[in-house]
């Protein structure tokens, strides 16, 4: 899903994990980001798993939440 912050890949699984990459634009600033992780973990129950940071400023992320047989929602439109 690709936006104008930034691209989230598809979720992946591994054993008690689930993984979710996302990809920010060097042209979002430190504090945008900050805020958008903030968003996630909070209502989303993603802690930081990894930053990377390349040349041009692209910060590709990913984000970790322990699996659980109880699906947590997604933002739905």
């Amino acid at each position: 899903m690709a936006r104008a912050t930034g691209a989230i890949e598809e979720d992946t699984t591994d054993g008690d994990w689930e993984y979710r990459p996302v990809q920010l634009p060097g042209d979002v600033s430190r504090v945008t980001a900050a805020v958008r992780l903030a968003i996630q973990a909070e209502f989303g129950g993603w802690e930081l798993s990894r930053v990377r940071l390349y040349p041009g400023g692209v910060r590709k992320i990913v984000l970790r939440r322990r699996r659980s047989k109880r699906m947590l929602p997604e933002i739905s439109f």
